[in-house]
């Protein structure tokens, strides 16, 4: 009986061993594809923050007249403020204004101002993790237009990055 279940436990493990390729085929192909599937998630989920941005920013000029845009973030939010101001806005929620969301950093930046009043800004968002989190920069300013660069540079975006189809 000895030598029979031996045979038996490796007959058991031999199979189990074949049992194991075809589920390693399956992670090989699945996981590279819910890889995609979760930048391509995230990178929509910076254009629409790009875009709520560009709202926010021009609800903050129409608010603040004498102040123009602002360059920072921090300014936008403040939902856990009691009163509205030009520091504390209320246009964007309080995480979104830490400058992450969905593996995505954003930044507002290269403010300009003409007497005394902010007339320019740029908003640009690239991924945290190149490859893993994102791969494209996103990027706009006060004309609204979101533009695109295909590999992750929040400068070349702004520099000439192309249009966003």
């Amino acid at each position: 009986m000895k030598g029979s279940g031996l045979a038996l436990g490796g007959l058991i493990m031999g199979y189990l061993g074949l049992s194991i390729i075809p589920v390693l085929i399956i992670a090989a192909i699945a996981i590279p594809n819910l890889l995609r599937a979760r930048i391509v998630a995230n990178e929509a989920s910076a254009v629409s923050v790009v875009r709520a941005l560009n709202e926010a920013e021009q609800n903050y000029m129409t608010a603040f007249p004498r102040v123009g845009y602002t360059c920072s973030l921090p300014s936008l939010g403040g939902n856990r403020q009691s009163s509205t101001s030009a520091e504390h806005a209320h246009l964007i929620d309080d995480d979104l204004s830490t400058g992450s969301r969905h593996g995505y950093r954003f930044v507002i930046q290269n403010c300009s101002s003409s007497n005394g009043v902010t007339v320019k800004y740029q908003v640009a968002a690239y991924p945290e993790t190149y490859s893993q989190s994102g791969v494209r920069a996103f990027c706009s300013d006060e004309t609204a237009v979101i533009k695109v660069d295909e590999r992750g540079s929040p400068e070349a975006c702004l520099e000439n990055g192309s249009v966003l189809q």
